[in-house]
């Protein structure tokens, strides 16, 4: 089981997405900063939730939380076949289904292959291992994810 590192505002806002996620039926999980903030990565104050679900579960979301669809053109980096924001909490949720990074050889999906309880007071959440989250920062390369390396790396 992970430790966790988070603030008051993204504790109210996992706690809401705990108990939301509850009824779910495929695998999800918590990432970006909320997810390392969940492995114990201190000194993080994300501004949002990042959810990898299934595109039936994304569905199931956005209904349940009355989330918005963003439209638009993906990012240089990443896109998503599902992309929406909910405010249930303090924090807005990110719902993304489908979700891909840009790669030397073109577009990959992010479905991560590990899956770690954290357990909170609103229920059970998912993070990929902090390993993983190593590995997928990387596949990002973006500054900001290779700075939170190290101490991904520390928490394996």
């Amino acid at each position: 089981m992970a430790k966790s590192a988070i603030n008051a505002d993204l504790a109210a806002t996992l706690d809401l997405v705990a108990a939301g996620c509850a009824v779910l039926s495929d695998d999800w999980w918590v990432f970006g900063g909320a997810g390392m903030a969940l492995a114990g990565v201190p000194d993080l104050d994300p501004p949002d939730v990042d959810l990898i679900v299934s595109e039936r579960d994304a569905i199931q979301l956005i209904a349940l939380w009355g989330a918005h669809i963003q439209t638009g053109e993906a990012s240089p980096l990443f896109r998503s076949r599902i992309f929406a924001k909910a405010q249930i909490g303090p924090l807005p949720v990110e719902i993304m289904a489908g979700f891909e990074v840009r790669e030397p050889h073109g577009w990959s999906p992010v479905w991560p292959r590990t899956r770690q309880t954290v357990e909170r007071p609103g229920g059970m959440l998912f993070i990929p291992t902090s390993a993983e989250q190593a590995e997928i920062c990387r596949r990002f390369g973006r500054p900001k994810d290779l700075a939170r390396l190290a101490a991904l790396e520390a928490l394996s």
